[in-house]
């Protein structure tokens, strides 16, 4: 048998290499096809190769391909930012879908009013996918990106649970205007908050931060533009059901106060007070173990998407729960999104997209100051147990309220607020027949959000008096917003290289706002809270100031360009006009023109030699002009304020007064960019980043002008002084290990450093002491004492000419004055010698990390800064929490004593100012570098073998620590609390009139948390 067949085998190979022509012959086949996208749209340009060959043919305007291939031909289908697919070729028409690629997501990045591919892109954005951005659990978006964009600062502005954050995009360029970004949820510019939006209900965010990417948005985008793209089903999709949740508690990380020993001991060096009545050197109370609790925090989202060949849909439910540390603090949000596309025939295609939220924040009205500043030597209970009311301390008596009173009380002392937002975008899209390429499309959006607020304090409520007047009061806001959207695109490639995307646009919009405020005195019960205040026995009151009502509109034309030649040569050209009625008549309209440019340096032919190492190389350069005409509506009408006047026992009217000018000239506050970049990759896109430089100036600042008292008007709004911001950014990822004997390895970091700059004020003025506005200087500053150590007994000649009446071991701060030919100084410490303190660090970005070994994983995520000055108010005077006198609890602190000379705090009782030490608000100033990990997290994907038993898709579990670790951060060495900011410079402290509202500080809110987290992503 062996030898038989030796002798077939030529004979068969002959046979088939003569049939082979015929076979070609008679099997070629000609295949026609449409590729699209997961939401149905055309994939236009797409690659379609007959595997093993090079036959294919890329395809056209609505994704169409016509090609020979033989009978049983393999076709390969892939474009950028795609999963590439394999489809066996047949007689029928194919229609094929193509996924996005995981991987490569963010080689497609949102524009505005548009898409690109990453290569195409001249201007600055970053991006998010979301599941990248979901690596953060957290109810709110902007708190998962602190540190994870280069160029955007988060900054917390408080820790209470739902607070929303402090968002700036390259920087503050306003004095007066709004500095935060424009928000476009779905192509329609948001009018809600970003806490509005579900974190779970995201698919990418884009960040766009040079004005030749935001001069599209003309008079919204100057501070920067985050679109966010929600999910949305998949042509020809199966319905999939997911379900995502966690739960966690949260542990509160206390504020470093004194304990029973040492506040004693401190009480005894000051020398100025002996304990009170409740008061006893053996007591040790630690008030916050009595009143933190243990917080919650749960999430549960479920999503139906899916499709068929003409449409898609998605829609989702989502629950947010987190209960604060602090009893009766928490927050609730009600969560439902749809969206729906649908074509109609061949040419249209309407949609829409409607996201719905419903939230509630209670407990507001509880404040730490009370508690902290409580003696750790009273005793909090009675002989038989039972809380007391309150306490007397040193010279002080303060009502209490540990967590067990809270509880009992929680119905006599409420404060909520309840909102509810619903944000809707309606479109309708025409392809012209007979040209191709050109589309109409028209985007309605229709936006309401309601807001309702209630507060209610029953008799002697926080009060030393039992008998004090229980008071209610309640608020109550409604916005309205239409946005109507033209727009006609141009997208065509020519001969396979020249590619040509243009848009224009007419839209218009109009913002409605109405808010109301009413408060009252003597609740007849408690029952009443807050829900009818026409039946309180004591005063009504409706304040002028509480109630508002605001319209304003805009109008904008818009035209963009874009042009691409064989990937190498890129141009985007983009002019805007807007028109808004917040300004004056004949400055009401203002122009915005950008251009930027692009060049592939890795496609070109002399670049061959390095693709191994380099494969991708591209410089681009941008100029676009934008502006910011966020200022209150009526500005330009002045404004009136009421005051009552009494002519009579019976008699009484309201009489009005200018307390605002009125400014005919008042225009528009923009600015200009100029932004450098470089995005690169090495060995195969292994390594791969960008880096950018930029250069703003923003010019005709929008500023309140404070006038003399004989004006007899205290200001004007008016377009006076300049600023400047520039810096650079650092984006690199890196792929260390790629499924290396099933391990993974991925890193990122992000670095960068902006330099903010007051180039003029108003009348050429070089400062504004009473604004803390400097010439030259950044616009956050603080402008007080420079504490530069602590005066010792053998400095005491010099001590009694800069502090006369000072003390050994009160603080010393830097003198600017003149010495006369001996070298002493010829005056005392004084105003004059006041610093402008910078808070800017050097720099600062985020990092991350994510291991994986088959099956399992674990990524971790930090941020860090370095440089800079971080307020805290916790051991400021303006805290009155570090008053070294022993009247109230202290901080703990080192403090100076003749036996501790080396200290960095004041003797205790020594020279005061306004209750505490002298220069005491310097103690507040603190190096603001830190490292922390933010988040650390294990996850176990079940395998998919196991899970299609049971027609599951997905399922993974993971546990999550947050808030873990803090490095190198003089602040937390010196507190063991978080080095991020929770509050404005107004809040949180004793005394709030001493820091400017705008700077953030740490105050005493809620105090910052540790979380451990567990939960499931599931789909089915």
């Amino acid at each position: 048998m062996k030898s038989t067949n030796h002798y077939f085998k030529p004979l068969g190979l002959l046979l088939l290499l003569c049939l082979i022509p015929l076979c070609a012959f008679s099997q070629n086949v000609t295949v026609k096809g449409i590729v699209k996208d997961a939401l149905g749209e055309s994939v236009i340009g797409a690659s379609v190769v007959e595997k093993g060959t090079t036959n294919g043919i890329i395809t056209g305007l609505d994704g169409d391909f016509t090609l020979q291939v033989k009978k049983d031909a393999v076709l390969v289908i892939s474009f950028i930012g795609y999963v590439t697919q394999e489809v066996k070729a047949g007689t029928a028409p194919l229609n094929i879908t193509l996924q996005e690629d995981s991987k490569t997501l963010e080689e497609v990045v949102v524009i505005g009013y548009g898409t690109a591919k990453r290569s195409d892109v001249t201007g600055s954005i970053s991006s998010m996918r979301g599941d990248d951005l979901r690596a953060v659990q957290t109810g709110n978006i902007s708190s998962a990106l602190q540190g994870r964009v280069a160029g955007v600062d988060m900054s917390q502005t408080s820790s209470r649970p739902g607070a929303s954050m402090q968002i700036r995009v390259r920087g503050t360029r306003s004095l007066n205007a709004s500095n935060d970004p424009l928000v476009v949820l779905d192509g329609i510019p948001f009018a809600g908050s970003l806490s509005d939006i579900n974190p779970n209900d995201i698919k990418s965010l884009d960040i766009l931060k040079d004005a030749s990417s935001t001069a599209i948005y003309g008079s919204r985008g100057a501070n920067g533009v985050i679109m966010v793209t929600t999910h949305k089903g998949y042509t020809e999709q199966k319905a999939q059901i997911s379900y995502n949740g966690y739960f966690g508690i949260k542990d509160a990380q206390e504020y470093p106060m004194m304990n029973g020993k040492e506040f004693a001991a401190l009480r005894k060096a000051a020398g100025k007070y002996t304990n009170g009545i409740d008061e006893s050197d053996d007591m040790d109370t630690n008030w916050q173990d009595l009143f933190y609790q243990t917080g919650i925090v749960s999430s549960h989202d479920v999503s139906v998407s899916g499709g068929g060949k003409a449409n898609n849909y998605s829609f989702g439910l989502g629950y947010y729960h987190e209960e604060g540390v602090v009893p009766t603090q928490q927050y609730n949000r009600l969560s439902l999104r749809g969206s729906l596309d649908q074509e109609v025939g061949k040419y249209i295609k309407v949609g829409f997209v409607t996201n719905n939220t419903y939230n509630v924040t209670e407990g507001g009205n509880i404040g730490l100051y009370g508690t902290l500043s409580l003696s750790p030597l009273v005793n909090p209970k009675n002989e038989d147990g039972t809380w007391k009311r309150t306490v007397k301390m040193a010279t002080d008596e303060q009502y209490i309220y540990p967590k067990e009173v809270l509880e009992g009380i929680e119905d006599l002392w409420v404060q909520e607020d309840k909102a509810f937002g619903s944000y809707n975008n309606v479109y309708g899209e025409v392809k012209i027949p007979g040209i191709e390429g050109l589309k109409y499309r028209a985007n309605l959006g229709l936006n309401f959000r309601m807001s309702n607020g209630g507060s209610f304090k029953g008799q002697g409520i926080n009060e030393v008096n039992p008998n004090t007047t229980s008071s209610a009061s309640i608020s109550n806001s409604l916005t309205t917003n239409w946005t109507i959207e033209n727009l006609v695109t141009y997208d065509r490639t020519f001969a396979k290289k020249h590619r040509v995307n243009a848009v224009a646009m007419y839209s218009a919009e109009q913002t409605t706002y109405n808010k109301s405020a009413v408060s009252a005195r003597d609740i007849p019960a408690g029952y009443f809270q807050y829900y009818n205040l026409g039946h309180a026995n004591g005063e009504i009151t409706v304040n002028p100031s509480n109630q508002a009502y605001q319209q304003t509109g805009l109008m904008s034309w818009m035209g963009r360009a874009m042009y691409s030649y064989d990937d190498k040569y890129m141009a985007s050209v983009t002019f805007r006009a807007d028109a808004s009625s917040r300004l004056a008549p004949g400055h009401k309209w203002h122009t915005y023109p950008a251009i930027s440019l692009g060049w592939n340096i890795a496609k070109e032919a002399f670049w061959k030699d390095l693709l191994p190492i380099v494969d991708q190389l591209k410089l681009r350069v941008g100029y676009g002009e934008t502006s910011n005409q966020s200022v209150d509506p009526y500005k330009t009408l002045g404004l009136l304020s009421t005051r009552p006047y009494n002519f009579g026992p019976d008699t009484y009217a309201t009489g009005y007064y200018v307390s605002e000018l009125p400014n005919t000239n008042l225009g528009w506050e923009y600015s200009t960019t100029y932004n450098y970049g470089l995005d690169f990759s090495f060995l195969n896109h292994r390594i791969y980043g960008t880096f950018e430089y930029y250069v703003q100036d923003t010019k005709d600042v929008l500023l309140s002008v404070n006038l003399p008292s004989t004006a007899g008007v205290g200001s004007y709004m008016a377009n006076i002084g300049s600023t400047q911001n520039k810096g650079f950014e650092l984006s690199l990822n890196g792929v260390i290990l790629e499924n290396v004997n099933g391990w993974s390895w991925d890193v990122g970091v992000n670095i960068y450093a902006n330099r903010n700059k007051l180039k003029s004020l108003a009348s050429g003025a070089d400062r504004d002491e009473t604004n803390w506005w400097f010439k030259g200087h950044p616009i956050d500053v603080i402008y007080d004492y420079e504490k530069i150590g602590l005066w010792q007994e053998n400095e005491k000649e010099l001590m009694d000419i800069l502090e006369p009446g000072g003390n050994a071991g009160m603080i010393k701060v830097k003198y600017t004055g003149e010495y006369d030919a001996n070298g002493k100084p010829t005056r005392s410490i004084g105003p004059d010698d006041r610093q402008i303190i910078s808070l800017e660090p050097k720099f600062q970005g985020g990092f991350n990390t994510r291991v994986a070994y088959k099956d399992f994983d674990l990524s971790i995520v930090g941020a860090f800064k370095s440089g800079g000055t971080l307020i805290s108010t916790l051991y400021s005077s303006s805290g009155y929490l570090n008053m070294m006198t022993g009247r109230r609890g202290n901080v703990k602190v080192d403090y100076w004593t003749p036996e501790n000379t080396g200290a960095k705090y004041p003797k205790p009782g020594g020279i005061e100012q306004s209750d505490n030490p002298k220069y005491g608000s310097t103690l507040g100033y603190f190096d603001a570098s830190y490292l922390k990990i933010r988040t650390i997290t294990l996850g176990y994907n079940v395998p998919k073998d196991w899970l299609n038993r049971f027609g599951i898709n997905s399922l993974r579990v993971y546990a999550t620590v947050q808030n873990p670790f803090v490095f190198f951060s003089p602040y937390y060495d010196e507190s063991g609390c978080d080095p991020e900011p929770n509050s404005y410079g107004n809040e949180n402290q004793a005394v709030t009139g001493n820091l400017k509202s705008r700077l953030l500080i740490i105050g005493t809110n809620s105090p910052s948390t540790r979380n451990y987290l567990v939960g499931l992503n599931l789909t089915f």
